[in-house]
């Protein structure tokens, strides 16, 4: 895999995980906040963390992949800077997701908890929601707060 290749499967993600949020939400104009690929294989976790280190840095270790700070892609959702490379897990089948911002968190929270597709996961410092759709190869995350905020980026 090449540099192009890396940035057009982010693109990729980012535009289905985009489209699944849209199927569901009001929040149409929400912007990407962070990606993450879900690698299928431990090739495939080696190939994508060599290129990704080609546009951008480690900024942070999670125990399942680097986060890195890249140069900035055009998606389908806004500028993208952060991404993650996920290692193997046969939890996530799916491509990858994309993390939105949502301007007004505990409100959407309250409208769209509920209903079906929605699961909100409870970490330490931050909570999100997760949407899912068997119909799609990709997941939607709307953190609070969001990633760039945790980590002291914007």
């Amino acid at each position: 895999m090449d540099e192009e290749k890396l940035k057009n499967l982010i693109q990729d993600i980012v535009k289905k995980s985009n489209d699944l949020k849209n199927k569901y939400t009001d929040q149409k104009e929400a912007p990407v906040n962070y990606t993450c690929i879900f690698s299928q294989s431990d090739e495939e976790y080696a190939d994508l963390l060599e290129v990704a280190n080609r546009i951008g840095r480690v900024i942070k270790q999670t125990p399942t992949g680097p986060l890195l700070r890249i140069e900035q892609v055009d998606t389908a959702s806004g500028q993208l800077e952060l991404l993650k490379i996920r290692q193997p897990d046969k939890t996530r089948p799916e491509r990858g997701d994309a993390d939105f911002t949502v301007m007004d968190y505990d409100n959407f929270k309250e409208k769209y908890i509920s209903r079906e597709n929605f699961k909100l996961i409870k970490r330490e410092n931050f909570e999100m929601i997760e949407l899912m759709d068997s119909s799609f190869d990709v997941r939607a995350y709307f953190s609070n707060p969001p990633l760039d905020r945790q980590l002291n980026i914007k």
